[in-house]
């Protein structure tokens, strides 16, 4: 599959990857509510999760597509962290957009949380 450039929205300064088939708009348009709807179900859901339970989100990498879908997603965590009530919540919130950009990129997120595979793992210094 051949990567399309991401097209900037003046309005907002939101980079958007855009189908060379339509005008633009359309898919814009589809792309914005797809992730939106991937950030919510994210935030939503690490909120649900014991932190010790979630899973561990890799590194990506800085690919101009990578990005475009962090700088479309930052505005629309503004509404949530104005409402954050403290530290614990604006964690949850973060966190929630990382796992939600990576299931937008296609990145595997382990689904062992934290507390699992540590411990019966042999540490570093002792091999």
């Amino acid at each position: 599959m051949v990567e399309q450039p991401a097209n900037v929205d003046a309005a907002v300064n939101t980079p958007v990857v855009v189908d060379s088939n339509d005008d633009g708009t359309v898919a814009q348009e589809l792309e914005l509510e797809h992730m939106r709807s991937t950030l919510e179900e994210a935030i939503m859901e690490t909120r649900s999760t014991p932190l010790e339970n979630r899973p561990r989100v890799p590194r990506i990498a800085l690919s101009k597509r990578n990005r475009a879908v962090v700088r479309a997603l930052n505005p629309m965590l503004v509404t949530y962290l104005e409402a954050s009530r403290d530290l614990c919540e604006t964690n949850s919130i973060l966190f929630g957009a990382a796992l939600a950009v990576c299931r937008i990129i296609g990145v595997k997120v382990s689904t062992a949380g934290r507390a699992t595979g540590h411990s019966s793992a042999i540490p570093a210094w002792s091999r």
